[in-house]
């Protein structure tokens, strides 16, 4: 068969799945953490590629997108990612897996390439003539934003913070600038990526389950992730089985969480 005629059927079946895409509500009341997939209904893995790109769409602090998506599809390692995850069905009857990293200690790299952004709005020109947004925006990257990453053994990180408590006392200020601050500044975003992705997923008729439950430190050792990575959270993607939904969704009364000022 030519490869002009292998290509129809995979068109076709993307047209498909565009024009039987949910919207945001149906996608949101869809989504449901399922914990048993079919393993008679493969998922296609292009699709999946698809949804974590979209992923990369989200929301994060000052876009230095500290994340990295581990998109795992081959069975053998995904055998051996179950035990890790403690054995979890979801887990173990998945047909594919998808990693969420944190990479704070991307955050040079992250900067740069932003600054490689204004370089590219913006027309190199004499700092006079640069207009009060270019003024600001170069100034937040290329010196607030190493300002508020950098540490060292976390001794500069509390000297930030006292300064901060002065500071603060005149005026409101950022307060979130020691280590594990801006650990939970990334992490936090970095959740923003699954909940898209899980959301295209649903969109698509695709299931998922995020999972804390794992040994992060050998799921970095299996992953060869570098030091400073921090997993996220690992989600689980399949199909589900009528019995892979847990029971009815269940939510405290919205009165209880909802607070209008």
């Amino acid at each position: 068969m030519s490869q002009e005629h292998m290509k129809e059927p995979a068109t076709a079946l993307q047209a498909n799945m565009e024009q039987n895409e949910k919207s945001v509500s149906q996608a949101i009341h869809y989504r449901r953490s399922v914990r048993v997939y079919d393993p008679e209904q493969p998922i296609d893995s292009s699709v999946v590629k698809k949804c974590i790109e979209q992923a990369a769409l989200a929301p994060n602090s000052s876009n230095m997108q500290l994340w990295e998506f581990y998109h795992i599809t081959d069975p053998e390692v995904i055998a051996q990612m179950a035990p890790l995850c403690f054995n979890q069905n979801a887990a173990r009857t998945a047909q594919e897996l998808v990693v969420f990293i944190t990479r704070k200690d991307l955050w040079r790299q992250r900067a740069s390439a932003n600054r490689n952004m204004i370089d590219s709005m913006y027309p190199a020109k004499p700092k006079a003539e640069q207009s009060r947004r270019e003024k600001a925006i170069r100034m937040y990257y290329g010196k607030l934003m190493p300002h508020i990453y950098f540490d060292f053994f976390g001794f500069y990180g509390y000297v930030k913070y006292l300064m901060v408590l002065v500071a603060g006392l005149f005026k409101p200020i950022y307060r979130e600038v020691r280590a594990k601050d801006m650990r939970v500044v990334v992490h936090k975003t970095c959740a923003l990526a699954a909940q898209n992705f899980m959301l295209s997923m649903a969109a698509q008729g695709y299931d998922t389950c995020p999972m804390e439950g794992s040994d992060t430190w050998r799921v970095k050792r299996l992953l060869k992730l570098p030091r400073g990575a921090e997993i996220n959270m690992i989600v689980s993607c399949g199909i589900r089985k009528p019995e892979g939904v847990y029971g009815e969704r269940f939510r405290v009364a919205f009165d209880q969480v909802y607070k209008r000022i």
